[in-house]
C-alpha cells in the first residue's frame, strides 16, 4: 500500500521558499545534520570522503501506539518474546563531482545486530528453551550507489534530486543459536538479516535555504523494492520525511534541530526458511513488520579546518522516537545516535 500523504507533505515543504540574505557556503550549517544523507552537492572536481557511526536502540514492544509487555506476547501464543535490540552501523562514504550540477555518491555499510529474547515458561518446559538468550549478526550491508543532481541553486536556495540504488550485497541467510541450543544454528528472523536481498530504488528530493542567521531544509526519500529475493519475500517499501533548522554560532560551529517521520510497509511474501517460526516469535511474522514512527533530533556540525587544502568536519546528532504506530507486537526504536567525520578536497 503506497501512501500519498508523505509525498504531498514533502512537496508542500519543498515549495515553501522565502527570500534570504547571502550565506557563505563554507559555514558549518552548509551541510545538513549528520543524520541526513544526500543533502548537498560539490563543485566540479571536488571529492569528499566520510565516515559515520550510527547506533539505534530498541527496548519496548508496541502494537499500534500501545506498549506491549513480555507477558502479553507470551499470552498471545508466542513462545519467545523480543526484549531489546541494538543495531550499530559503520558507514564509509565517497562523493565525487564530475560537474557543478552532478555529484556521484557511494556508501558501504558494516552492520552489527544484537537482540535479546525471553522464552515463556511453556516453551522452556516443552522445548527445553533457554529462559533468556541473545542472537547476533554482523557483516557488510547493502551497498548504495548513485548521484545527486542539482536542479536549482542560487545564493539562498538549492533543490537536489537524489537518484540512488541499493545493491543486494548484505546477507539474508544469517544464522545463530536460538532458544534451544541443542538444535544448533538456525536461520534468523527478518530484523537480524543484513540486507534486503533485492535491488532497491532510492529516489528523493532535498530543498535547503540559507539565511544570514540560520538555515533550514527538507528532504523526502523513498526506498522502493524490486521483485522477490532468493528466499521468496520482499521487504516493505519505506518513506521518510526530514525537516531541520540550524543556527550558526561563529563560522565553524552550528547547532541543529530535526524532525523525522518514517513509514514502512509489511513484508510481501515470507522467508521460505522461516516456515515454522512465525508462530514462535513475532519477529518471524511478515505481517508484523510494518509501521510508522516520528523522531526528534538535536545535533551540531563543527568545521575543523578549511581553505585551499580542503575542509574537515565533525558532526554529532542525538535523537529519540516520540511516537510509534507499529504492526505489532514489534520492537520500536527508542534512541538514535549518529557521529560523523567528513573531509573534502
Amino acid at each position: 500500500m503506497k501512501r500519498l500523504t508523505l509525498p504531498l507533505i514533502g512537496v508542500a515543504l519543498l515549495t515553501t521558499a522565502h527570500s534570504a540574505a547571502h550565506a557563505d557556503a563554507t559555514r558549518a550549517d552548509s551541510h545538513a545534520p549528520i543524520g541526513v544523507m544526500g543533502d548537498h552537492t560539490h563543485a566540479q572536481g571536488e571529492v569528499m570522503l566520510s565516515y559515520r557511526y550510527m547506533d539505534m536502540s530498541m527496548d519496548q514492544n508496541y502494537a499500534g501506539s500501545q506498549k506491549v509487555s513480555t507477558s502479553d506476547i507470551h499470552a498471545a501464543g508466542y513462545g519467545v518474546a523480543p526484549q531489546s535490540m541494538d543495531m550499530t552501523m559503520h558507514m564509509l562514504g565517497a562523493m565525487y563531482a564530475p560537474s557543478d550540477t552532478l555529484t556521484l555518491m557511494a556508501m558501504l555499510p558494516h552492520i552489527t545486530n544484537d537482540m535479546s529474547l525471553r522464552s515463556s515458561m511453556m516453551a522452556q518446559n516443552m522445548m527445553n528453551a533457554r529462559p533468556r538468550f541473545t542472537t547476533e549478526s554482523s557483516g557488510i550491508g547493502d551497498v548504495k550507489l548513485g548521484g545527486l543532481y542539482q536542479l536549482h541553486s542560487d545564493d539562498k536556495n538549492t533543490l537536489i534530486f537524489n537518484a540512488m540504488i541499493s545493491l543486494p550485497t548484505g546477507s539474508i541467510d544469517e544464522q545463530d543459536t536460538m532458544a534451544n541450543p541443542m538444535m544448533g544454528e538456525m536461520h534468523m528472523p527478518y530484523p537480524m538479516q543484513l540486507g534486503s536481498g533485492t535491488v532497491d530504488l532510492l529516489p528523493g528530493l532535498t530543498f535547503t535555504q540559507k539565511h544570514s542567521r540560520y538555515s533550514w531544509g527538507s528532504q523526502i526519500k523513498a526506498t522502493l523494492r524490486t521483485g522477490d529475493n532468493d528466499n521468496g519475500y520482499t521487504l516493505g517499501d519505506r518513506y521518510r520525511l526530514n525537516t531541520w533548522i540550524a543556527k550558526p554560532i561563529g563560522h565553524r560551529f552550528s547547532l541543529s534541530g530535526r524532525a523525522s517521520f518514517e513509514h514502512w510497509d509489511n513484508i510481501d511474501g515470507s522467508d521460505k526458511q522461516l516456515t515454522l517460526m512465525p508462530n514462535m516469535v513475532p519477529t518471524a511474522d511478515p505481517k508484523l513488520r510494518g509501521g510508522e514512527q516520528t523522531s526528534l533530533h538535536v545535533g551540531f556540525n563543527y568545521v575543523l579546518a578549511d581553505g585551499d587544502t580542503g575542509n574537515q568536519r565533525l558532526a554529532l546528532e542525538w535523537g529519540e522516537v516520540v511516537a510509534h504506530d507499529l504492526k505489532g507486537p514489534q520492537l520500536g526504536t527508542s534512541k538514535i545516535l549518529t557521529l560523523g567525520y567528513q573531509i573534502a578536497f
